[in-house]
C-alpha cells in the first residue's frame, strides 16, 4: 500500500472514532493535528488526511473542523502546542510519531492517531500491535522488518554476487534493529555490507 493510502486511512479512523467521544464534543467536532515538522513538509499528508476526511463524509469548515499546529522541527514547542489543543478541546489530535509521544505524555483521555513508518511499541506509542491500549492507536508502515526479505529477493535476482551493500541511516533504534536483522538473515557476515549515512 502507498503512502498516500496510509494517510487517507488515517483520515478515515480519525473521522470514525467512537461517537461516545465524539458526543462529549461541541456540535461541530475539532480535530487537532499537530506535527513535529514544517507547514511546508506537512502539506502533502495534511492534504491526504483530508481526502480520507471527505470519504468518510465530513468536510472542513462544514461538519468538522480542523485545527493545525505545527512545531517547525523545535522539539520544546511540542507541549504547549498540545496543551493548545487540550483547552480547545480537540475530538482526537492527529499526529506523527514524535508528536504523538508528546500528545501521549499530555492526556491519557483525548484519543490520538498517528502514522508512523517506524515500530510504534519500540517507539513506545502503544503497548502491543495487536493490542495498543490506552488513548494511543494508529497505522504503521514498518518498511525495517521487510529488509531480509529484500535480501532474500536480491539473492535470487542475482546468485552469483559476491557482496550485497545496504544504505542505513543509524541514527533511529528501528534503523539499527534493521540493520542487525539484515545482517543475521545473511549466511556470511561478509556477505551483506551495510554502509552507514551521515546525517548532513
Amino acid at each position: 500500500m502507498r503512502r498516500r493510502e496510509f494517510i487517507t486511512l488515517i483520515g478515515s479512523v480519525a473521522a470514525t472514532w467512537p461517537l461516545a467521544v465524539r458526543a462529549q464534543q461541541p456540535a461541530m467536532p475539532v480535530i487537532g493535528i499537530l506535527r513535529s515538522t514544517s507547514l511546508a513538509f506537512s502539506t502533502p499528508m495534511v492534504r491526504g488526511f483530508r481526502q480520507g476526511l471527505t470519504a468518510a463524509g465530513f468536510t472542513e469548515g462544514q461538519n468538522v473542523t480542523i485545527e493545525y499546529r505545527y512545531a517547525d522541527n523545535q522539539l520544546e514547542r511540542l507541549p504547549g502546542l498540545v496543551a493548545e489543543l487540550i483547552r480547545l478541546p480537540v475530538a482526537v489530535i492527529v499526529a506523527n510519531t514524535i508528536a504523538a509521544l508528546a500528545a501521549k505524555a499530555a492526556t491519557t483521555t483525548v484519543p490520538i492517531v498517528f502514522a508512523t513508518g517506524s515500530d510504534p511499541v519500540v517507539d513506545g506509542l502503544v503497548a502491543s500491535l495487536n493490542r495498543p491500549g490506552g488513548n494511543v492507536t494508529g497505522v504503521s508502515f514498518v518498511q525495517g522488518l521487510l529488509g531480509p526479505k529484500r535480501l532474500e529477493m536480491l539473492r535470487q535476482l542475482v546468485p552469483t554476487a559476491a557482496t550485497i551493500a545496504m544504505l542505513v541511516g543509524t541514527d533511529t533504534l528501528q534503523a539499527r534493529i534493521e540493520r542487525r536483522d539484515v545482517e543475521l538473515a545473511a549466511p556470511h557476515a561478509s556477505t551483506c555490507v551495510p554502509l552507514p549515512l551521515k546525517n548532513k
